[in-house]
């Protein structure tokens, strides 16, 4: 079974992650998946700092808690800085690892001795294969599972394109390799103080990442995704999401 990880960018409030918790549920009964819940306590890399951040770290994982016991769901967030890593793995199955960040050692390496799978996201300047150094740095510091995430490359300025040999490339590193399909569209700093991007593209991100092997999908997902606070123009509608991973099953 593909692991799929879906849920709003950041947390805007208590009522949009119990109307996205109570999707997932409702998919993962339908469909006998085990789709993993994941929002941001804090969005720290808004390109503006009038930007919408979050509710914070004690706050944030307060409510992500609430989330995972409420409704049985395993839960993941990012983390930004080392001393985060603790706090978060408590409540957090997963730790994601900022692309931004992926090769800043203290944040790895406090991350990976929380004991939990640490999933790092390919930073837009890397290849695929130049992955094979955080994961040593995680590995080497107590981790018992390490994911990658593939979520494309710079090009230009205020574009990204997708690589999709880094998926195989990255499966000769790790097992797990999930396609972030949501940032993947995305147009950095290009809309006048925030980053853009375009929704219409996420479904052929999720297939051709499935022809190039990957093991899992991401999808930032939001009931009115033109209204959510951060990655408006690249979430995915949520009453779109059981479709598409009907035919990615």
């Amino acid at each position: 079974m593909a692991t799929f990880i879906a849920g709003p960018c950041v947390i805007e409030s208590m009522e949009l992650l119990e109307t996205v918790a109570q999707e997932l549920v409702r998919i993962n009964e339908k469909l006998g998946t085990k789709i993993i819940f994941k929002a941001s306590f804090d969005k720290a890399n808004r390109t503006s700092i009038h930007s919408f951040r979050g509710p914070g770290l004690e706050k944030g994982l307060q409510m992500l808690g609430d989330i995972r016991e409420k409704y049985n769901l395993q839960v993941t967030t990012d983390i930004h800085e080392s001393y985060q890593a603790s706090a978060a793995g408590e409540v957090c199955d997963i730790l994601q690892i900022p692309a931004f960040l992926c090769r800043q050692t203290d944040l790895l390496v406090s991350a990976a001795k929380t004991g939990k799978t640490v999933n790092i996201k390919k930073a837009q300047f890397l290849s695929g294969r130049d992955m094979k150094y955080p994961v040593e740095k995680a590995l080497e510091s107590g981790a018992k599972e390490v994911w990658l995430t593939e979520r494309g490359n710079c090009f230009g300025y205020n574009n990204l394109v997708v690589d999709f040999r880094n998926i195989p490339d990255m499966k000769e590193i790790v097992p797990n390799v999930i396609m972030d399909c949501t940032h993947s569209v995305q147009r950095p700093s290009a809309g006048d103080g925030k980053t853009v991007g375009d929704r219409k593209f996420v479904p052929a991100m999720a297939k051709a990442a499935k022809a190039f092997g990957a093991t899992g999908y991401f999808f930032e997902v939001h009931p009115d995704p033109d209204q959510g606070k951060s990655d408006a123009a690249n979430m995915l509608e949520l009453n779109k999401l059981e479709s598409l991973i009907e035919e990615l099953l």
